[in-house]
């Protein structure tokens, strides 16, 4: 089968590591972007992937036969680059948040939408060991996701020190943690209208962006989530501090940092298992879920419409009263 000539603009993104062994190996890879070519990371990709290296995107949005690109880099080019590739007719991955701001995300979508250019948003945890184990519960009644990464000055290490600037990112801990277990609620649900309760604090790094977030959302028939994100976890091999619980019809399912997880059916069996937490390992699949789907318009996989209801709460909370930055 012959591969898709596919671009990647924002090459120094975090993620992409965790993805280019899938896109060798999936696409066709044509082009490298990033606002500065000479990082390592983006040299080293466009070597192995025999490419060239564009500061410039929109030459690479111009090369002949692209059929495929991946969105990373700064939250508040987003939309400009995702628009740019709606125009051309070129399907498109974009990481979450997509823009810093709910309408930024919803022009983009409509556009797509009105173009009928299919695109899709790596919220990994899709399909993933914890939602896996969380759905024993049935449909959620009551859930809770914790999730605590490293600090913040980690994204100066990786060469994304935007990610500490709120007009580049848009936000910080939520907007980067928050979608993927706001969206494990609606999926669980299969709810979209929500309310939400927030509050947001930079107290422990000092930082532009915020380095904990608590949000409670709830539907209107009043299923409830408790997602607490942060970037307060000490830069430590263990990477992260995560622990899940759901309940539903069918029990009660927790999963803790370790990968433990139990799960207490009505009658009071309990299974006990042992499972993966590392959202790191689940972006390889991702790729090449995208690989079998792009002539399918990536069905199956998450919508722009499926991010905006998820999005919806987070920028809601950054608008709310009660969620202010606290600095201390």
């Amino acid at each position: 089968m012959t591969k898709v000539r596919t671009i990647i603009l924002g090459a120094s993104h975090w993620h992409v590591p965790l993805c280019a062994p899938a896109m060798a190996e999936e696409h066709d890879m044509v082009g490298v972007g990033d606002d500065d070519v000479s990082r390592v990371q983006v040299q080293d990709l466009a070597k192995a992937w025999g490419a060239p290296v564009e500061a410039d995107w929109r030459k690479l949005v111009d090369l002949p036969d692209v059929g495929l690109a991946y969105v990373f880099g700064p939250h508040d080019g987003m939309a400009e680059k995702c628009l740019a590739l709606i125009q051309r007719g070129i399907p498109f991955v974009v990481e979450k948040p997509l823009g810093t701001s709910l309408d930024e995300l919803s022009v983009v979508r409509q556009a797509a939408e009105a173009a009928g250019v299919p695109a899709t948003v790596p919220l990994v945890q899709r399909g993933g060991p914890t939602e896996l184990w969380l759905a024993k519960a049935g449909r959620p009644t009551y859930q809770r996701a914790s999730f605590i990464a490293g600090p913040p000055a980690r994204y100066l290490g990786n060469a994304n020190p935007w990610m500490l600037d709120p007009v580049k990112a848009g936000g910080g801990c939520l907007a980067n943690l928050g979608p993927h277990f706001i969206d494990m609620f609606l999926r669980g649900t299969g709810e979209t209208e929500t309310h939400v309760d927030s509050r947001l604090s930079s107290a422990l790094h000092h930082q532009s962006v915020e380095d904990h977030a608590s949000l409670i959302i709830t539907t209107p028939e009043g299923r409830e989530a408790i997602v607490e994100v942060g970037y307060a976890f000490p830069d430590s091999p263990l990477k992260r501090y995560c622990s899940f619980t759901s309940v539903g019809e069918a029990g009660f399912a927790t999963v803790d940092s370790d990968g433990s997880a139990t799960f207490t059916a009505v009658d009071g069996t309990t299974e006990v298992d042992k499972i993966n937490v590392d959202s790191d390992p689940l972006y390889d699949p991702f790729v090449r879920s995208v690989a079998r789907t792009l002539e399918d318009g990536f069905r199956g996989l998450t919508t722009l419409a499926q991010l905006e209801n998820v999005m919806r709460p987070i920028w809601r909370a950054y608008d709310n009263q009660h969620g202010g930055i606290e600095h201390a």
